[in-house]
């Protein structure tokens, strides 16, 4: 599983490789041991996968309330969302080129709160098989 990271955040923080690898740039972008809420950073074990997923949300639009069972790690590349935690009210706002390391297992929410549409690069890492990410609160 922490190959499977490390793929992930390549692809987050891959470099904009130009005609040579003397003008070769990596911009870090996010490293961290926990997530936007302070949960530390834990591993699945057995074999997984990476599903990567580009989000386009609306002006205004609000996410339902949802949770994640596995580590998923965001990249905002247009708009602005904030983020918030359903239980404490506890909410992080992320722009243009900001990382976004999504609660396990915790009940959050997400708007588009810019004012433009919001875009975002979506990592998830989960157990080998899965097919959806995201639990949604009945």
């Amino acid at each position: 599983m922490k190959l499977l990271l490390a793929i992930a955040l390549t692809v987050l923080t891959a470099p904009a490789i130009a005609k040579g690898a003397a003008e070769t740039k990596v911009v870090p972008v996010l490293k961290t041991d926990s997530n936007s809420f302070g949960q530390p950073i834990v591993f699945p074990q057995g074999e997984g996968q990476v599903a990567v997923s580009i989000y386009e949300i609306p002006v205004g639009a609000k996410l339902p309330v949802h949770k994640h069972p596995t580590p998923r790690v965001g990249y905002v590349l247009s708009g602005t969302i904030q983020v918030t935690n359903v239980d404490t009210g506890d909410a992080h706002t992320f722009h243009q080129g900001e990382a976004v390391l999504e609660s396990v297992d915790s009940w959050h929410t997400g708007a588009n709160v810019g004012p433009g549409p919001l875009k975002l690069l979506v990592v998830d890492l989960q157990p080998k098989g899965a097919s959806e990410p995201t639990v949604f609160k009945k």
